[in-house]
């Protein structure tokens, strides 16, 4: 059978649903596209419970997917794809999640040591920065007092 889109899904289910409503049936169109009858059955199952179309690997959350990879792992290839048929999942969901778990645990880890080289080497800069501008800020607060005490002793801006 072919595979399609979800949006050509929809546009597909609505336009059978406005033919429907003219007394077609499902199979006719099913068939004319080679869409399988019991994926139809199940999408409009699907749909009347409300539930999105071929939720399928999309409701899984992260949890249980890492979940859903250990449990699999020891089973062969045959009672794996019965566990997936019984799931509503592909095989190849599993194989994507096991990459993306096993991409996941090397990745941070290194990142995480370049991160951090570099904010010590920014914090380093930083210091440097903020020892430059405090010694500015003491020179500055020294010639300001100076620069009093010898208005104070000459009286500099007063006629004598």
């Amino acid at each position: 059978m072919a595979r399609y889109g979800q949006t050509y899904k929809t546009a597909w289910w609505r336009g059978c649903c406005r033919r429907r409503a003219r007394h077609w049936t499902c199979r006719a169109p099913g068939r004319r596209e080679r869409i399988d009858t019991g994926a139809l059955a199940r999408e409009a199952l699907a749909i009347a419970a409300g539930e999105p179309v071929n939720a399928g690997a999309h409701r899984w959350t992260p949890a249980a997917r890492l979940e859903a990879v250990i449990v699999t792992a020891a089973m062969d290839e045959a009672s794996r794809s019965g566990w997936c048929r019984e799931q509503g999942l592909y095989p190849a969901d599993l194989d994507a999640w096991k990459q993306a778990a096993i991409a996941g645990l090397g990745e941070p880890a290194a990142a995480s040591a370049m991160d951090a080289r570099q904010d010590r080497r920014r914090v380093k800069e930083l210091e440097r920065e903020l020892h430059r501008k405090d010694k500015a800020l003491a020179e500055t607060a020294a010639l300001l007092v100076l620069s009093k005490k010898l208005s104070a002793v000459f009286h500099v801006g007063e006629d004598a």
